[in-house]
């Protein structure tokens, strides 16, 4: 069981909150559709809390991340974050509503059954958001490479050595002083396009990884 008096369920979406407030003392139950802005939910927890002693919120772990869970605790409520995959649905609840998750976060909290995540620091989370900003370049990066390379293909061009090194960059230059350029049209306006596409994303990631390290 938990030591607060009242348990907040939230059911978080980038466009809706919808919470379920449960009072162990009255037996209460408060169902609301709140504003997705952070500062209305702190507000509004501000308010049950004024009017039914400390409170537990919980909300699922997602794509809103942890802003909302560390704006609450700096008002100075218990905020936890629910592990999607350890919540204890009921048996044979297969049906989802908002409304319904919400109560259920809140009655799970209200019996401490809740498996909650560590909530990320703001540097944590940060960090975070780096290494998968350079995931994105790495896999922009892979496409342009196939795209050019496959262009190469179907004009008979072949790299026998190893890719993407000095020397294969040579290769591609020479390939269209050569090859291309005399030739003019399509096919040079697309290799210029998918060369720069991978310059483009070398250098991203590049960039990347240096803040990483």
């Amino acid at each position: 069981m938990i030591e607060q008096r009242t348990s907040v369920g939230l059911d978080v979406h980038a466009r809706s909150v919808r919470a379920a407030v449960i009072d162990a003392l009255t037996g209460e139950l408060i169902e609301r559709v709140v504003s997705p802005l952070t500062e209305r939910v702190v507000d509004f927890v501000d308010e049950i809390a004024a009017g039914h002693g400390p409170v537990v919120v919980t909300y699922e772990a997602g794509p809103t991340g942890y802003g909302l869970a560390r704006a609450l605790q700096a008002a100075g409520h218990v905020c936890q974050i629910a592990a999607p995959s350890k919540l204890l649905r009921p048996s044979g609840d297969r049906v989802k509503t908002d409304r319904r998750d919400a109560l259920l976060l809140a009655r799970l909290a209200r019996n401490g059954d809740i498996v909650a995540v560590t909530i990320a620091t703001l540097a944590q989370e940060s960090a975070r958001d780096l290494v998968r900003a350079r995931e994105d370049t790495r896999t922009v990066l892979m496409a342009a490479r196939h795209r050019l390379s496959k262009l190469l293909l179907r004009h008979g061009h072949i790299y026998d050595n190893d890719a993407w090194t000095g020397r294969h960059d040579a290769w591609l230059r020479r390939v269209r002083k050569e090859h291309l350029l005399p030739t003019g049209g399509g096919v040079l306006i697309a290799f210029d396009d998918a060369y720069d596409a991978v310059a483009h994303a070398l250098a991203r990631r590049n960039r990347l990884d240096t803040e990483i390290a």
